[in-house]
């Protein structure tokens, strides 16, 4: 039996030499800011893409990774005797999705399976490192793909953010939804829902707004539940962050827990102070 070689993109924010016993590979996206184009994850770090944006008048976009790109990994990894699972994120927000699966023409039929996680981030991550960890351990590719397509299921993901003024200029929600958070300069609460983002509730201070991350996620699971995997993730908000999980170890019984970053691709439409908080629950 083939092994199997995980492919995911880089809105998870998840660095390949972080994890070397685990056949994972990034694909990037592209962040174009102030006239010029970085790999995401490659070219700019998350830490000097914040420190841009807070100084910035201007603000930036993201796009795609082609198919190509895509393809030239998959050819690789074939070549090398994988069988290739893709992970990709919502193809409601972006055509990372479409480009992945555009990629697979012409390839070894069966050598390549493209799943749509319907979600980006810090969960999209959580779900390729416990899809690589079932590969590692000798799944073949249809039951790694069977494993992350239960696990898909099985997130519940919140964020609160400063404004949903980058969401909305760069249309990943719409006017009304924008209108609960301008209104009296309260803190959006948003979800992840069936591939799309929406803004679920409102908050008066940023301070509230934290607090209610973790409330969301016991409300999903259970007061003192048993969670497999809960992480949170940020865009420049460190403390916050650290904080927010040291709360919800108080509130869970966590077997694994991970702090990341926002990738820069996730920050250009969320913007600096974004906090997230996601639980992965297993059957």
């Amino acid at each position: 039996m083939r092994k199997v070689a995980i492919v995911t993109d880089s809105t998870t924010c998840l660095r390949a030499s972080e994890y070397p016993h685990l056949n994972l590979t990034s694909v990037p996206l592209s962040v174009n800011f102030e006239g010029k184009t970085y790999l995401d994850g490659i070219d700019i770090t998350p830490s000097t893409f914040y420190q841009m944006l807070e100084v910035s008048r201007g603000l930036p976009t993201s796009s795609q990774p082609s198919a190509e790109s895509f393809r030239k990994i998959y050819k690789e990894l074939i070549g090398k005797g994988f069988d290739v699972l893709v992970l990709t994120m919502s193809s409601k927000l972006s055509g990372t999705w479409d480009s992945a699966l555009q990629a697979t023409k012409g390839l070894p039929r069966g050598r390549v399976e493209v799943i749509d996680t319907l979600s980006s981030s810090l969960p999209q991550a959580m779900i390729a490192l416990k899809a690589a960890e079932a590969a590692d351990a000798g799944a073949s590719l249809l039951e790694a793909k069977h494993v992350t397509e239960k696990l898909c299921k099985s997130v519940n993901v919140f964020f609160a953010v400063d404004t949903l003024e980058y969401l909305h200029r760069g249309g990943r929600i719409g006017s009304a939804a924008k209108f609960i958070g301008s209104a009296l300069d309260l803190k959006p609460i948003l979800t992840i829902r069936n591939g799309y983002i929406e803004a679920i509730e409102r908050v008066r201070t940023t301070k509230k707004a934290h607090t209610r991350l973790v409330e969301l996620i016991e409300k999903e699971v259970g007061h003192k539940a048993r969670v497999s995997f809960l992480g949170v993730t940020h865009s420049n908000a460190v403390e916050p962050a650290q904080n927010l999980l040291n709360e919800a170890h108080k509130r869970f019984r966590i077997e694994r827990d991970l702090l990341a970053d926002l990738s820069p691709v996730i920050g250009v439409h969320l913007g600096p102070g974004a906090l997230g908080i996601v639980s992965l629950t297993e059957a």
